[in-house]
């Protein structure tokens, strides 16, 4: 019996959520007593060897036939590579993709699905793992046992740790079947910034910076941190922001281990999509902002006069150390 890991690629290249995911399989291999075996798709620049870092011993690349991503295509493959590898524990990163890919192959397998997992199972016999649930409010253990199971952990929730090490990389074939098919006309990307979801620090902006021309205070701050940049819903509502950094409940929910907040208010459904952020600073000149609340660490006073000595502080301390 074995664990199978999907470690995902972005044009050739592996992404802190890859080794992430390689190292939540092996950690749960070794509590089952067994190997975990990493599958990777498509021709790669970077080395999936590097996958014995994080405690993977061997990788499976395949390659002719998946030079773009396919839901099904995809999932078919990891069923038959786990099929010829007596694979029963299928673990994936939940980013756009994996959470695509997930419920497909569950279908496909008849296996129990456990998504939003923060933490790594508790057991193994049966297998039981912590989720989040209602908006990240709480959480509860599920238990599954069914003879296949696929947990979908949350980026960012278990970290990485790198050892030392090389895994063995060898070449693999698979025949799929008719699948539905996928046709992809064009591919739009948003180039030159940090992805929210895999986003180790956040800066986001509310409407208390009065307007898309203010931005820019908060743009410096991001990157002099090596930051994401995001906003709350009536940001992007107002079109201030593209859509594509809106952070909440109904946009994109993230697990930074810094998320500052810039002038706004604090929301539950923008909380809902922050919560689990390691540390929340929030900036604003209401004290009785919710926000004050959730946060970690608050500093009420105006944007325009805290952020920018906020970034200066934040360059003097990187030229110094």
């Amino acid at each position: 019996m074995s664990v199978i890991v999907f470690l995902e690629s972005w044009e050739g290249k592996f992404k802190k959520n890859t080794w992430e995911a390689a190292l939540y399989a092996a950690k749960t291999a070794d509590m089952m007593g067994t190997e975990a075996i990493g599958v990777t798709f498509g021709k790669l620049d970077d080395d999936a060897g590097a996958a014995g870092k994080y405690g993977l011993k061997k990788v499976i690349s395949l390659e002719d036939g998946f030079d773009q991503y396919d839901n099904y295509k995809y999932a078919e493959a990891l069923q038959k590579i786990a099929s010829e590898n007596d694979g029963h524990t299928y673990i994936i990163s939940g980013t756009f993709n994996g959470k695509a890919l997930a419920p497909i192959l569950a279908v496909m397998e008849g296996a129990g699905l456990i998504t939003n997992v923060t933490a790594l199972p508790s057991s193994v016999t049966p297998l039981t793992a912590r989720r989040s649930v209602f908006s990240s409010k709480g959480f509860v253990d599920y238990t599954t046992e069914a003879q296949k199971r696929i947990i979908v952990f949350v980026p960012n929730s278990i970290g990485v740790e790198e050892g030392e090490g090389t895994a063995e990389v060898v070449g693999g074939s698979v025949s799929l079947g008719d699948n539905p098919a996928v046709e992809v006309k064009e591919v739009d990307r948003v180039k030159g910034k940090i992805p929210l979801p895999e986003a180790e620090r956040v800066v986001s902006g509310g409407r208390g910076l009065k307007g898309p021309e203010n931005w820019g205070m908060l743009e410096e701050l991001a990157e002099t941190l090596d930051a994401g940049t995001a906003c709350s819903k009536p940001v992007s509502d107002m079109g201030w922001r593209p859509h594509t950094e809106h952070v909440g409940q109904t946009g994109i929910a993230i697990n930074p281990n810094l998320y500052i907040a810039i002038g706004i208010s604090g929301a539950i459904q923008h909380l809902a999509g922050v919560s689990n952020s390691k540390t929340i600073v929030a900036i604003n000149n209401d004290p009785e902002a919710p926000f004050f609340k959730a946060a970690d660490y608050g500093v009420v006073g105006d944007a325009f006069e805290v952020v920018p000595r906020l970034t200066e502080a934040v360059k003097n301390f990187k030229a110094n150390n």
